[in-house]
């Protein structure tokens, strides 16, 4: 007679391990940004974007601990796992490769295979060929707007709850409307209000000024509306130095300031609709990015055109009919270059130039004219941009900030939130 024994199914390691956590443990490598690397620049062939930097970051993130559950591995899989040569075992190149094929699966990466080149002949009739050229067959992978957006999520989340929020809403300021909330007692309706009535107020008027009978008559004067508090709606650009001093002095400061752009724009996305976020990046020059693109930017060139940054943000600000338009500044040094008129770029990283802080702070006052204000986040304290920075918030009357890349998001989105757009003379 046969028989079939049945066992549990146990599954394969690397289907118990949470690849969201295991996405955000590697944040860091995903946003990486040129400090541990030689290129400063974005480089189409950096090897941090091969699969086999992917396994390592993958390694690191379970010899970390707590992404595989006690249950779900072998005991010879967990000491090969913390063992110096893990990299050499069939087992964890394995677990490796099923978390890599998890990743693609569920979107938060795009495998990009190396092109398959067929070798040339190397007799023809005319004669012989010479040896061909290595070609670069490393595969490679991209981030997804998946994973961009995840992380953006991550890091509002814990950004927000270091500070004790736990909701957030809209900008509130002082000043009523009409609207579907009500909030505040009623008034006559004007033309132009939102129809939001306050019906019994309205059939009030009507029965004292006519009377108790059938049908009431109402006329134009009897309306009444609810009024609600007026949200404000706000145009930002978020002006991001990418020039080489952020990933300098043994500290990147460039991958939080990216990470905290991300989580500002979920905010503003998710909880602030009518809101508008624009990015720009300067350096040598300035350049507006797309925030799909910000994970992949990396930091590079040299010098800080802080001028060039103002002029685009203000070219996109104008174009925005919002009731407050901002720029949020992100910078660790003075500025160093200016964009001529006749497109060169006049460079000088040596203490503070007044022809390049003069050219600057006329480009701030032109700000000021336009009603824009700018906020600066300083990520370093030298006496060069401190200086500068008192300039700005004089001129400007905007707010300036100490900080350091570890609590730059708390100041940041705590100054968005609580801001007031509306002043009451």
């Amino acid at each position: 007679m046969k028989v079939i024994r049945y066992g549990k199914y146990v599954g394969e390691p690397a289907d118990a391990v949470d690849l969201d956590e295991l996405v955000k443990r590697m944040g860091d490598f995903f946003l990486q940004s040129g400090f541990e690397s030689q290129f400063y620049g974005v480089s189409e062939m950096d090897n941090q974007r091969s699969m086999e930097a992917l396994q390592e970051a993958i390694l690191r993130a379970l010899q970390e601990g707590d992404l595989l559950p006690e249950d779900a591995m072998s005991e010879e899989l967990r000491k090969m796992l913390q063992s110096p040569q893990a990299q050499n075992s069939q087992a964890v190149k394995d677990l490796l490769e099923k978390l890599m094929e998890r990743l693609a699966q569920e979107g938060f990466i795009n495998p990009q295979q190396p092109p398959q080149v067929t070798p040339p002949h190397q007799n023809t009739a005319r004669g012989s060929l010479g040896q061909p050229q290595e070609r670069q067959t490393e595969a490679r992978f991209e981030i997804t707007d998946k994973t961009i957006d995840f992380l953006g999520f991550k890091t509002l989340q814990d950004l927000m709850g270091s500070v004790g929020r736990s909701s957030f809403g809209r900008h509130d300021t002082r000043d009523l409307s009409t609207g579907v909330e009500s909030g505040g007692v009623s008034r006559p309706y004007e033309f132009g209000d939102t129809l939001n009535m306050d019906v019994s107020e309205t059939l009030f008027n009507a029965v004292r000024r006519e009377g108790v009978k059938v049908p009431i008559e109402m006329t134009y004067s009897d309306l009444m509306v609810h009024q609600c508090e007026y949200h404000s709606s706000c145009a930002t650009v978020l002006l991001l130095d990418c020039s080489h001093s952020m990933i300098l002095y043994g500290e990147d400061r460039f991958t939080p300031a990216k990470r905290v752009a991300m989580a500002l724009s979920h905010l503003i996305r998710t909880q602030y609709p009518g809101d508008t976020l624009s990015l720009v990046l300067f350096h040598d020059s300035a350049e507006e990015v797309p925030l799909g693109e910000l994970a992949r930017v990396q930091v590079g060139p040299y010098y800080t055109n802080t001028r060039e940054g103002l002029r685009m943000a203000q070219r996109i600000l104008l174009r925005q009919k919002k009731d407050m338009r901002q720029i949020i500044m992100i910078t660790d040094g003075k500025p160093s270059a200016l964009t001529l008129e006749d497109g060169r770029i006049y460079k000088n990283a040596f203490g503070l130039d007044p022809f390049v802080v003069g050219q600057t702070l006329e480009e701030v006052n032109k700000c000021k004219r336009a009603g824009i204000l700018i906020n600066t986040f300083m990520l370093a304290t030298d006496y060069s941009l401190v200086h500068f920075v008192q300039k700005i918030t004089e001129m400007c009357r905007g707010k300036a900030y100490f900080t350091t890349p570890y609590t730059l998001g708390q100041y940041l989105l705590m100054d968005y939130m609580q801001r007031k757009t509306k002043q009451i003379h």
